[in-house]
């Protein structure tokens, strides 16, 4: 079977387009490929019961970022704001880049 591929990357600025944090916008923390999911920062918080261990002294209710559904994300076009798919150009020089379905706008920077 083979992988669907993902178009958005780490460090992407992304809008929730379904489920209970739908309209909030964050930063990809992280890409999971493989499982076709991601984590986005203040987004799909959840709480998790914590002991106390070096990396957390004090233990108890620790709230952090669970994984996404890629599908329920869609990357923020820089012009508008809103949700855009992603597409492939290359520039003048040769170089491969992603741009904004909606404006065209170049999203690697």
């Amino acid at each position: 079977m083979t992988q669907p591929k993902c178009r958005i990357k780490k460090g992407d600025f992304v809008v929730v387009i379904a489920g209970k944090d739908r309209d909030k916008k964050g930063k990809v923390l992280a890409v999971y490929p493989k499982e076709s999911r991601l984590v986005v920062e203040g987004v799909n918080m959840i709480k998790r019961h914590v002991k106390p261990s070096f990396t957390a002294p004090e233990g108890g209710i620790v709230e952090r970022e669970a994984k996404l559904q890629v599908s329920n994300v869609a990357m923020v076009d820089p012009k508008t704001g809103g949700p855009t798919r992603v597409g492939y150009k290359f520039l003048a020089d040769g170089t491969k880049v992603r741009v904004a379905k909606k404006s065209g706008e170049v999203l690697d920077k």
